[in-house]
């Protein structure tokens, strides 16, 4: 495999000032700032507009604080809903469809501020108006700053990557579409894309035939993603029977955006807050019931109820597991680490339900508190497992992509001794679908599992 690397800095970030590039790399844009001026300067001309300077009800300076919540809200449903995650250039996506709902949302929002204080953010007959133009206006700065960034960065430069015949046809493909795009390179060799990237200084990549996805993740699509270079897979045929919705049109041609990672850092800042919430609505439950079983499990296993194990968490970082202890002590000290069995001898009497139902995995609240764990997520493995599963599964590492979780789709939907592939095939499903209704849907059927198996 082509071990040569990129440097590290992107084009935008030579140059950039230290702070400017610490708070890119954390997710800043700066049209984070454009669209909440925009937001608030509309929200003051639509009412000018319609009152002029005499506003009603309540006074001017109340306004300026209630169009600032308003504001607030409009970006907070922005941001989570994915309209600051890093586009690349290739490819128009269709932005105003989202931002329409998005816009539905933020202003239902403030509507339903309103209705609960009694007090509304800005004229209630403001709020229709806003939700037009606002679409408008925030789909316009992405406009601009499409336009402004292939300005300063000029044309996009393409390599593409393929068989002669399909490199051929990508070519007068992109060749009748004209367009700001350009093609520096070609190469039909894989191993050498990061080189071919480096010579020819190209900043998007087109994979235009199949076979090639086994040999560039996860290296060299993590360089390449790290340089914020656009890796793009042709979507052949039978590709399309599988289902794919976030295809791209380039040059007439489908295509997705491929990423190292499945889950943006929006979706999983998102999915902590829910998670936390939902901790704290339960906790009485939970801290009531975690109790009633750490008694229960002294006095069958003695002292020492809490069993500690290290697993692999998130980008394969590992981190300490807590779980109530249900087998023997020294169960592994002959065999060494070996994966749990139906009817395993080594639990303790008595404590077969305790596993079959879940309840010794309480103490992993914690970890989800210490953020090492979600409450759904792929299940944590261990380390003696997982270089192994790695070798023996492609694409096992991307279960990482996110925190592990408590509960999960393979856990719902099979067992200890399921097969290691067939839990990743629930694990990535979970990774590349992840939304807050699943979450909740995964939690609800947990519910279920643990009192049909505890009632065995």
């Amino acid at each position: 495999m082509q071990t040569q690397q990129l440097p590290t800095q992107t084009p935008r970030e030579i140059g950039e000032p230290p702070v400017i590039r610490r708070l890119r790399r954390r997710g800043f844009r700066y049209l984070h700032v454009i669209d909440a001026l925009t937001l608030y300067g509309l929200m003051i001309l639509i009412t000018i507009g319609r009152f002029g300077l005499d506003w009603p009800t309540y006074a001017r300076s109340y306004y300026f604080v209630g169009f600032a919540v308003a504001t607030a809200i409009h970006m907070t449903v922005y941001y989570f809903g994915g309209l600051y995650e890093y586009e690349q250039r290739l490819g128009r996506p269709p932005w105003l469809p989202k931002i329409a709902l998005l816009t539905s949302v933020a202003v239902l929002a403030s509507a339903a501020a309103g209705l609960a204080t009694g007090r509304y953010l800005m004229p209630r007959g403001n709020l229709a108006t806003l939700l037009i133009l606002a679409t408008f206006f925030i789909a316009g700065n992405r406009w601009i700053a499409r336009r402004l960034r292939s300005r300063r960065y000029g044309t996009s430069r393409i390599l593409l990557v393929g068989n002669p015949d399909d490199i051929e046809l990508a070519r007068s493909h992109l060749a009748e579409s004209g367009g700001d795009a350009e093609v520096v390179g070609q190469t039909g060799d894989v191993e050498r894309l990061l080189a071919e990237c480096e010579r020819v200084d190209a900043n998007d990549v087109l994979l235009l035939s199949g076979g090639s996805l086994d040999r560039i993740y996860p290296d060299p699509l993590d360089t390449l993603e790290r340089r914020k270079t656009g890796v793009f897979y042709r979507i052949s045929p039978s590709d399309t029977l599988l289902g794919l919705q976030r295809s791209r049109q380039i040059a007439g041609m489908p295509f997705v955006a491929l990423r190292t990672h499945a889950v943006p850092n929006y979706r999983l800042r998102l999915k902590r807050i829910i998670e936390l919430v939902v901790l704290v609505a339960l906790s009485p439950i939970v801290i009531v019931l975690t109790a009633a079983v750490a008694v229960f499990v002294r006095v069958r296993v003695g002292k020492g109820i809490l069993f500690r194990q290290e697993r692999v968490g998130r980008h394969g970082v590992p981190f300490v597991l807590m779980k109530f202890r249900t087998m023997r002590r020294g169960a592994e000290d002959q065999t060494g680490a070996v994966l749990a069995d139906t009817d395993d001898p080594r639990v303790v009497p008595g404590m077969a339900f305790l596993r079959a139902s879940r309840l010794d995995e309480l103490p992993q609240l914690w970890n989800v508190v210490r953020g090492e764990m979600s409450i759904v997520g792929p299940r944590p493995e261990r380390p003696e497992f997982v270089a192994g599963l790695e070798e023996l599964i492609p694409g096992y590492g991307r279960r990482h992509d996110i925190p592990p979780g408590i509960t999960g789709l393979a856990q719902i939907r099979g067992h200890y001794q399921t097969d290691p592939g067939y839990k990743l095939g629930h694990d990535l499903q979970y990774v590349v679908n992840w939304s807050p209704v699943l979450d909740l849907q995964i939690m609800a059927e947990t519910l279920l599992v643990m009192l049909r198996r505890s009632a065995r």
